[in-house]
């Protein structure tokens, strides 16, 4: 039976896979699998890496590369972006989860699955009412800021596994602290290893390409085999360790990962838990969004493709609650294995399926030959991928052009790295909203006046322009909401006052494009007060959807003045025959 067109958009709308799969051929199947083996190769140790960042076993970051995968083809409108484990959120899962329970135990994982939980039916709930403009709130500079102090907190806290040794902390001065008291313990052959794997890792990135294509390879040859690299090294230090008894030296290995398939796993519904874990899945959520939308929307403009961000959170929001039914942690899009997606060929979202089945081949068969991985080299992997995202030149950006966004960041970098990740997003989240209500609080109004020989407006303080001693003509360039409208009243009186020939004062509203009720409360007493000092208001260019709001009130019919359709019209009819003397003269003027 054939759906009407209706339905059947409908259910596109809500699950792109039915999209995607109508056009999907031989062509796409193998661009597809190209991809998946490379960002299998490349997640396998990235999934296991993170979930010791988490302070979870190894298996859960397999665990969370899985079903998530699956969940987000079906969801997800990217073509590119592979969902997973990521640093950040790793980090932020560890913070939340360590003030329930200790590392290692049961309640630990069991509050991780939670948190995966929490989080999942958040952004499922924040997609299907659409809410997905929330995020736009989130100010890009202050995530720019916490990544950066995520990744500079993640990087050091890897280095007790780098040397060998036990620090703890959950900010840079209690981890440095801790480090530096027990150096004295330091594992050579650890940190050998440490050391070794970070050099071979960074020189991976961007010197193994060029000497493949340089013997002769093809380049999707050199690109899987340099890809491959933090495989290479898993595999090398796993069988040295194993050969040289290293392990016996004081070397901490993973130890036993349990293989088979992912559980099936139910989150906790203790109130409790619940309430101390929502803040933080709240934080996750809103960070993870913004991040995979931010490089979705990126990889999808490069191909002249769209995503849907309310879809996209029904997408995420799904991965989530696969992960927590599945042994998983909190997952979102990451950058680097969505632009290794890209630039390998992925063409639909099922390369992240394709993934999946390559993450469950490792989970079913792979995993006892992690016994012997050193822990270093899994910390390696972790430095090298977090000191990418570190990028203190937000700071110097910031400073040239807002010192406002400037302090900001600089204060969640400093909260962040001071204090702990949870302050330090917390942070950044209220100051995005408190630095938008500021900005909009004070917008700004500009005096304008005629251009001459044109019919244009321009800032009296930067042009040369024509004005009228009656007619004070205010540009506002800003909606008009509870916030602003006491600033523009204060503005409109302070200007006029001891200003004797103003008789009319005119509000160009060419960039307003909402006016709410306090607003226009606010415009009914500078209409009052003007008509008492012997002024008319006028309004010009007033957008349509505005009027139709306005005509809905009985503020038009109690305005002194008129609205007119241009400012132009407006200084015509306000000072004739002044003004039509004054063109004819530069008219004339100009002919000359």
């Amino acid at each position: 039976m054939r759906l009407p067109s209706l339905s059947r958009a409908s259910l596109e709308r809500h699950l792109p896979i039915l999209e995607w799969s109508k056009t999907y051929d031989k062509d796409t199947l193998t661009s597809d699998l190209v991809a998946a083996v490379i960002v299998t190769i490349m997640l396998i140790p990235q999934s296991l890496a993170y979930a010791l960042l988490a302070g979870l076993p190894a298996e859960m970051g397999l665990y969370a590369s899985i079903l998530p995968l699956v969940a987000y083809a079906i969801f997800g409108t990217s073509r590119a972006l592979a969902v997973g484990p990521v640093a950040v959120v790793s980090l932020m899962t560890a913070a939340a989860v360590g003030n329930l329970a200790l590392q290692g135990t049961a309640e630990y994982a069991a509050a991780a699955i939670t948190l995966a939980f929490i989080s999942g039916m958040i952004l499922l709930v924040l997609g299907i009412f659409r809410l997905g403009f929330l995020a736009n709130f989130l100010s890009h500079p202050v995530i720019a800021g916490f990544i950066t102090a995520s990744g500079v907190l993640i990087a050091t806290s890897q280095l007790k596994h780098i040397f060998g040794i036990d620090a703890h902390g959950h900010n840079l001065i209690e981890l440095v602290t801790s480090l530096f008291e027990n150096q004295h313990l330091t594992n050579p052959i650890t940190l050998f290893i440490g050391l070794t794997t970070t050099g071979f890792l960074f020189w991976v990135r961007k010197g193994l390409k060029p000497l493949l294509l340089g013997l002769g390879l093809k380049p999707r040859l050199a690109d899987i085999l340099a890809k491959a690299g933090p495989v290479g090294a898993v595999v090398v230090t796993t069988l040295v360790t194993w050969v040289f008894g290293l392990a016996d030296k004081g070397v901490k290995i993973v130890g036993d990962v349990p293989m088979g398939l992912p559980p099936l796993t139910m989150p906790s519904f203790n109130g409790e838990i619940w309430s101390s874990l929502f803040v933080s899945a709240l934080l996750i959520s809103i960070i993870g969004f913004v991040e995979s939308v931010s490089v979705a929307q990126t990889l999808a403009a490069k191909k002249r493709q769209r995503i849907t961000p309310d879809q996209e959170l029904v997408g995420l929001g799904a991965s989530n609650i696969a992960s927590a039914i599945s042994g998983g942690y909190p997952v979102t899009g990451g950058f680097a294995r969505s632009v290794v997606n890209f630039d390998a060929g992925a063409e639909t979202p099922a390369a992240g399926a394709f993934t999946a089945v390559g993450i469950l081949f490792a989970a079913l068969l792979l995993t006892p030959l992690l016994f012997f991985l050193p822990k270093a080299t899994l910390a390696a992997t972790i430095i090298v991928a977090v000191l990418s995202l570190v990028d203190f030149s937000i700071l110097s950006r910031t400073w040239k052009y807002s010192k406002v966004d400037f302090a900001a960041v600089a204060a969640t970098i400093f909260l962040t790295l001071g204090f702990g990740v949870e302050i330090g997003v917390s942070t950044g989240v209220a100051l995005s909203v408190l630095l938008f209500l500021y900005k909009t609080s004070r917008p700004h109004v500009a005096e304008v006046g005629l251009v001459p020989g044109t019919q244009h407006f321009r800032n009296i303080l930067r042009h040369d322009v024509q004005t009228h001693p009656s007619v004070l003509t205010l540009r506002v360039d800003e909606s008009l909401y509870f916030a602003n409208a006491r600033f523009l009243e204060d503005y409109v009186y302070d200007r006029i006052a001891g200003d004797q020939p103003v008789k009319h004062v005119v509000l160009q509203c060419s960039a307003v494009n909402e006016i709410d009720m306090s607003a226009l409360e606010s415009l009914e007493a500078i209409n009052h007060r003007l008509h008492d000092a012997g002024i008319s208001l006028h309004l010009s260019e007033v957008k349509g959807p505005v009027m139709d709001r306005l005509q809905r009130s009985h503020f038009l019919e109690e305005m002194t003045g008129e609205v007119f359709l241009s400012q132009y019209d407006a200084l015509v009819a306000l000072t004739r025959p002044d003004l039509a003397d004054d063109i004819e003269h530069e008219e004339k003027r100009a002919a000359e």
